[in-house]
């Protein structure tokens, strides 16, 4: 698995784009709806029971379709897997933010990415037990942690360094939060979060190399 997301062409949808008149409408309509219901189906069962256990018959039932739809809009439960998971982690602009303040920004940040997004928790659960959710979360953290780090690193060859030891504390935290539930870790308020983290990460991201 590369860490991409394949474009499928929907059933049902002409490959000459819209504008074709009403007779596609209603078939257009049907293909988004049952899309919507696997990847709905899919990101609660691989969160449920994880990559492995999952299975595309399960995933069917939970959407009400049959098997061989899921196969014919994504290919492969990896495929699947893929599309069901293509998140965007709304990185905030550190360039924006004062320089002394980027650790706690991307810290309170990560909180609120956590705390709202049942799709991240859910690919951070498969992530831990399986190489396709390792996979697919290296990808995610790649694509849009590093440009970040690089708005604020002060030497770009070490931005992958950086950016590896920012998502240490922000996963780690996500692990002991939301998945292992530590009650400590539970108990924390958000703003003693942000406290604790926060000037760690800024070390990471601006200080200089030790």
């Amino acid at each position: 698995m590369n860490g991409s997301t394949q474009k499928h062409q929907e059933p049902g949808q002409s490959t000459w784009g819209a504008g074709q008149g009403t007779g596609s409408t209603g078939p257009a309509r049907r293909s988004d709806a049952t899309r919507s219901a696997i990847l709905g189906a899919a990101r609660e069962r691989f969160a449920a029971d994880g990559y492995e256990r999952a299975t595309i018959r399960a995933i069917a039932k939970d959407a009400r379709i049959d098997p061989s739809m899921v196969m014919r809009y994504f290919g492969s439960k990896e495929g699947l897997f893929a599309a069901a998971v293509a998140l965007d982690l709304r990185m905030p602009d550190l360039g924006q933010v004062p320089r002394e303040e980027v650790g706690r920004a991307l810290v309170g940040h990560f909180l609120d990415l956590w705390e709202d997004n049942e799709e991240l928790r859910a690919v951070l659960r498969v992530g831990v037990t399986n190489q396709a959710g390792a996979e697919r979360m290296q990808g995610i953290f790649r694509d849009q942690l590093l440009p970040a780090a690089r708005q604020v690193c002060p030497d770009p060859e070490q931005v992958p360094v950086r950016a590896a030891l920012c998502a240490a504390q922000v996963l780690g935290l996500a692990l002991t939060r939301y998945v292992l539930r530590l009650p400590p870790a539970t108990a924390l308020t958000r703003e003693e979060l942000v406290a604790w983290l926060g000037p760690t990460v800024q070390r990471y991201l601006t200080a200089p190399s030790p």
